[in-house]
């Protein structure tokens, strides 16, 4: 048992014991402002291939290059509106996490709001529908339904 079972167990201890190793991007700037701009930057700007992660964050190829060009662009001395504009003319207003308003992101601004409204709306009509239930008996439906509730206890002793 242990010709088999021994060195697969070493071989588990072996592989979980070696550190991984990463790739980590270390970019160096003239200052710590320009560090901090980048740095901001890479935050603010959104993966175009992922979901919801920042460029700092992803580790897509796309992102790694667009770090690259940030860094590129940031050394030049370009302003962070300029590097803004180049991305978005490049990957459109999607890049953005607040992109402007304007009527091609209309419903990005507007749709949280229509939603709620709704919501708000079929919550009242649920509500308004319930209590309009309890009070549509008229008298003499009142009346019956009096008298198969005594009928039910009577039957019941």
């Amino acid at each position: 048992m242990c010709k088999w079972l021994c060195p697969l167990w070493l071989t588990l201890l072996i592989s979980l014991s070696t550190p991984s190793v990463a790739a980590i991007e270390t970019y160096q700037f003239a200052s710590p402002q320009l560090a901090d701009r980048f740095n901001a930057l890479t935050e603010e700007l959104r993966c175009p291939k992922c979901q919801n992660q920042n460029l700092a964050d992803s580790d897509s190829i796309i992102s790694k290059d667009l770090r690259r060009q940030v860094k590129l662009m940031v050394d030049a001395g370009q302003s962070d509106d300029q590097i803004r504009a180049f991305m978005v003319q490049r990957y459109g207003d999607f890049i953005l996490y607040d992109p402007p308003f304007k009527t091609q992101t209309l419903v990005l601004w507007l749709a949280p709001v229509v939603l709620v409204i709704i919501g708000v709306m079929v919550v009242i009509f649920m509500r308004r529908g319930k209590v309009t239930a309890s009070v549509a008996l008229n008298d003499q439906e009142r009346a019956k339904l009096d008298a198969l509730i005594k009928q039910q206890k009577e039957n019941s002793e």
